[in-house]
């Protein structure tokens, strides 16, 4: 689209170059992956991200004081929603008959933090990576909406994957400390 927008400065006209750029995008390789061969296998993830709240956020949340109310309770709801909806946000991804969704968000109110973590599992031909990803992540950023007219200097980090567990890669455990 960069390239389409400098052309169009030289001078080139506008609709050829979305001509063009259509047909670059029309000759990419995309594709869900076809995992109808894979055996189905019990999958599971885990996941976790950490979110820096700062002090005044960290006392709210554990005096129970934020105005739009329980946010670990409404944070952790949209973790598993998310989870379930995975493919709806991320196009190649295959929908999964999930058996299990927890998110956990839990305050460490002297560092200022809160770490969330998401486990899902299912029964299926492909893993739940994105799924616990997309769980943990949606969960920090419900956090952020709820709190963000005490503070909007909260920051989300260290999304990663924890584990997992099935399939033709085999386990996973990050490594400790890894981010």
């Amino acid at each position: 689209m960069f390239t389409v927008l400098l052309r169009a400065r030289a001078g080139m006209k506008v609709e050829g170059l979305i001509q063009n750029f259509v047909r670059q995008v029309r000759t990419l390789s995309l594709q869900m992956v076809d995992v109808g061969a894979k055996a189905t296998t019990r999958r599971t993830a885990r996941a976790g991200c950490t979110v820096v709240v700062g002090k005044e956020v960290a006392a709210a949340l554990a005096a129970k004081t934020v105005a739009k109310g329980d946010v670990f309770t409404v944070s952790e709801v949209a973790g598993i929603m998310a989870a379930k909806r995975t493919p709806d946000l991320l196009p190649l991804c295959h929908p999964l008959p999930l058996t299990r969704a927890t998110v956990h968000c839990k305050l460490d109110e002297e560092n200022a933090l809160v770490h969330v973590e998401a486990d899902v599992s299912c029964d299926g031909q492909t893993g739940v990576e994105m799924e616990s990803l997309a769980a943990a992540s949606t969960a920090a950023l419900c956090i952020y909406d709820m709190c963000k007219p005490i503070s909007k200097g909260i920051v989300i980090t260290n999304l990663r994957l924890l584990s997992k567990t099935g399939g033709k890669s085999g386990d996973y455990v990050a490594p400790e400390g890894a981010a």
